[in-house]
């Protein structure tokens, strides 16, 4: 019994000793974790920066329509130099075109295959096409967000049509772009050949007040009785140098809210005719649709007309003594155009504000005095002290018949809202040429023009 008692009381005390044990540990399997060893006070470490995420660079294509080679130079010369400027844009200059419609054409395609540069410039004649078609963005919300920005920084006219807004019918709450320059036409002389006629100055004539159609004609007469290949005038076959002849004898090309056609009225009729007998009947000009600016710059043409965009390759290619005469007063007095043309931004580009960033580097005193100096344009800013420095971009010498050309009259060049200009464009173009190079009448063309041309607007 004594042995039995032993034995179960040695169990009681196992028993209790192991109950204590477990509830000291709980039910964890893990071992007690070992107190550290006592050590220095280390300093915390310091962490390093995270390295920056390098900026993604922007990559923007703008294009332009260069006259020539020197043109060129210039436009490329421009985008180098911006390019250094903006940070995180690497601009890709492309010339593109010739004085025809196939450069708008080539945009064209290129927008709806979606290939077309991010920035391009287009003749004020186009934005109404451009923008209806939803193929150029409206930047008028960036325009208003940015800083010193006003629309009145720029002339007028050409701004009243990159601010009009088709669905409403009024100007000033959109932005289709911003011009890039103006320009009027002029004549270029060969001087030298001028001498050599014996006819008087055209410049000396326009100082008089004596420079009208009758005086052209005698000059250019002159000019071209100085051998089978040497011409009295030259021109390019484009609406511009034609409808200069159709304006100056109080005619033009729509009525007077640009509704219809007015190419049929007895001032318009007029003016072509008088056109016509410089090909057809006095045979003083390069044939029409030839490209009259090598002949000029290889010294064969005596009066080259053509705008301000000429003057880069007068400067690095005439081997003669040249300069510029405003064009002569036709039968309703002075006249020219006011041409314009504007940058804008492909809708679809994928950095709108890089475009919208570009358009404005594009166009900032800064930059256009330096194309002014090159030659290429007038600037379009309203500034007096703008033109003042354009006086001084020499040759040519009579940089003062650009500014007449401004101040005396000019049609200004400008988008068909109410209707579609390339369409009206394709209608009075071939027409013109076949009355020009003698294969219309002018009555045969009076006959149809219109008919023709008034289907190029909106039919109510």
């Amino acid at each position: 019994m004594k042995i039995l008692r032993k034995y179960l009381y040695v169990m009681l005390v196992l028993l209790v000793t192991a109950v204590f044990i477990v509830a000291c540990g709980g039910d964890s399997n893990e071992p007690a974790a070992e107190e550290p060893a006592e050590t220095e006070a280390e300093e915390p470490m310091e962490e390093e920066p995270a390295a920056e995420e390098p900026m993604e660079e922007v990559a923007l294509r703008w294009r332009t329509r260069p006259d020539n080679q020197a043109e060129i130079d210039v436009y490329q010369s421009v985008s180098d130099e911006l390019n250094a400027k903006m940070e995180g844009v690497t601009l890709v200059y492309e010339p593109g075109g010739s004085e025809s419609s196939s450069y708008q054409d080539v945009l064209r395609t290129e927008l709806a295959a979606g290939t077309a540069p991010d920035v391009f410039w287009i003749p004020g004649t186009d934005v109404a096409d451009f923008a209806t078609r939803g193929l150029i963005m409206d930047m008028r919300a960036m325009a208003d967000a940015t800083e010193g920005y006003s629309d009145e920084n720029f002339y007028p006219g050409p701004m009243y049509h990159l601010t009009f807004n088709p669905e409403t019918g009024n100007s000033g709450e959109t932005l289709w772009g911003l011009p890039r320059d103006v320009s009027t036409f002029a004549l270029y002389l060969n001087l030298d050949l001028l001498a050599e006629s014996g006819a008087p100055d055209p410049r000396e004539l326009a100082a008089n007040g004596e420079w009208n159609w009758d005086a052209f004609l005698e000059v250019a007469q002159a000019i071209d009785a100085l051998g089978d290949d040497i011409y009295g005038y030259g021109q390019n076959a484009w609406w511009g140098p034609y409808g200069y002849w159709i304006n100056a004898a109080g005619g033009g090309f729509f009525n007077e809210d640009r509704t219809a056609c007015a190419l049929d009225t007895p001032e318009s009729l007029a003016g072509l005719e008088f056109e016509s007998r410089l090909y057809n009947e006095f045979d003083v000009a390069v044939p029409y649709g030839e490209d009259s600016e090598p002949p000029y710059l290889a010294g064969k043409v005596g009066m080259f007309q053509n705008g301000r965009w000429a003057t880069p390759g007068a400067r690095s290619s005439a081997n003669f003594n040249w300069d510029v005469v405003e064009l002569p007063d036709g039968p309703a007095g002075p006249s020219n155009w006011l041409f314009w043309g504007a940058y804008v931004v492909n809708a679809n580009t994928e950095h709108p504000e890089e475009a919208w960033q570009l358009v404005q580097e594009l166009t900032t005193a800064e930059t256009q005095g330096k194309i002014a100096a090159l030659g290429a344009n007038v600037p379009s800013r309203v500034s007096q002290e703008a033109l003042d420095a354009f006086l001084t971009f020499t040759p040519p010498d009579n940089n003062q018949a650009f500014l007449n050309g401004l101040a005396r009259n000019p049609a200004t060049e400008g988008p068909l809202w109410a209707g579609s200009w390339p369409e009206y464009d394709a209608v009075m173009g071939p027409a013109v040429t076949a009355v020009l190079n003698g294969d219309m009448t002018i009555d045969d063309y009076a006959a149809t023009i219109c008919d023709e041309a008034n289907k190029a607007f909106t039919q109510e």
